[in-house]
C-alpha cells in the first residue's frame, strides 16, 4: 500500500466507527482491561478493520494491534522477532476519547528489520494528519515539518503524576502532556514542548511518533542511555526530545525522579 493509501484507510476506519462514538458512548460501550485502562467498541472495531486492511495488503508481516495483544500476550514477542511488521493503536488517548476530549489519533508504524520506516497519526476531530517516511521527513497535511529553534528555557511534559510539578536540575518544572502520544509527538515536532517523560513505553504508542520526530531532527531514547528501539524488551522509560543535545542534557538528570 502506498503511504497515503495506509493513511486514507485510517481516516476511513475512523470515520466509520470512531468518530460516530465521539461523546456518544453507551456505558456498556466502554470496559477497562486493567485499574483506569480502558477501551472502548470504537477501539475494537476499527483495531479489526485496519488489521484486515493490512494483512491482506501484506500477508507475511505481522500487525501488533494494541487491543490483539491485550488478549494474545505472545504477540509482542512474535513482533519483537518479526522481520516484517505493523503497529496499530486504534484510539490511542481513549481515555480522552471516553471524556470528550478531541485530543485522541489514530495511529499506525511500518516496521522492516526492526526499523520504523512509515508513520502515521490521524487526529479526527482536529482533521490533521501526520505522516513520516524514514529518510524523506515528516509531513503534516502535506507540509515538511520542521522542528522550530529552542528556546532558552527548556519545556519538559511528563503524564506521570509523581513527576509533575518536579524540576531536572535547573530546568523549569515538568507540565502535564496531552495524555496522547499522537497529539504529544506532533506537538513536540511543532515546538510547544521540547522534551517529554514516559513511563510507558509500548510499541504502538512511540514507534510512529518516534519516527515523525526524529525526522524532523529530534531524538528518542530510553532512560539508561540507548537510542530507542520498537523491538527492544520494553525498556522502564523514554525521553522524546527536540533533539539529540537535549536528550543528553535531561538523560543526565533523571536521577532527580521518583520512582526510577
Amino acid at each position: 500500500m502506498r503511504t497515503d493509501e495506509v493513511l486514507t484507510l485510517l481516516q476511513d476506519a475512523a470515520a466509520e466507527v470512531i468518530e460516530p462514538r465521539f461523546r456518544a458512548l453507551a456505558d456498556d460501550q466502554v470496559d477497562e482491561k486493567g485499574p483506569g485502562d480502558l477501551v472502548t467498541v470504537a477501539d475494537r472495531e476499527a483495531e479489526v478493520l485496519i488489521t484486515a486492511a493490512l494483512t491482506d495488503a501484506y500477508p507475511d508481516a505481522l500487525v501488533l494491534g494494541e487491543e490483539a495483544a491485550a488478549s494474545d500476550p505472545g504477540l509482542l514477542e512474535r513482533f519483537q522477532a518479526a522481520e516484517h511488521a505493523f503497529t496499530v493503536d486504534p484510539v490511542d488517548g481513549t481515555r480522552n476519547f471516553v471524556h470528550g476530549s478531541p485530543d485522541h489519533a489514530v495511529m499506525a508504524a511500518e516496521l522492516r528489520g526492526g526499523v520504523v520506516v512509515r508513520s502515521w497519526i490521524w487526529q479526527p476531530q482536529h482533521r490533521v494528519a501526520y505522516v513520516a517516511e524514514r529518510g524523506a521527513g515528516a509531513w503534516r497535511d502535506g507540509v515538511r515539518l520542521e522542528r522550530p529553534p529552542l528556546g532558552e528555557d527548556l519545556r519538559g511534559i511528563t503524564s506521570r503524576r509523581s513527576w509533575l510539578g518536579r524540576a531536572l536540575g535547573t530546568l523549569r518544572k515538568l507540565e502535564t502532556t496531552w495524555v496522547c502520544c499522537g497529539v504529544d509527538y506532533p506537538k513536540l515536532v511543532e515546538g510547544d514542548a521540547d522534551y517529554v517523560l514516559y513511563r510507558g513505553t509500548k510499541p504502538w504508542d512511540h514507534a510512529p511518533g518516534s519516527l515523525l520526530l526524529t525526522e524532523a531532527g529530534g531524538f528518542v531514547g530510553t532512560f539508561s542511555g540507548e537510542p530507542y528501539d520498537a523491538r527492544a524488551p520494553l525498556p522502564s522509560g523514554l525521553v522524546a526530545a527536540a533533539d539529540r543535545p537535549t536528550y543528553d542534557l535531561v538523560q543526565g538528570l533523571l536521577g532527580a525522579l521518583p520512582g526510577l
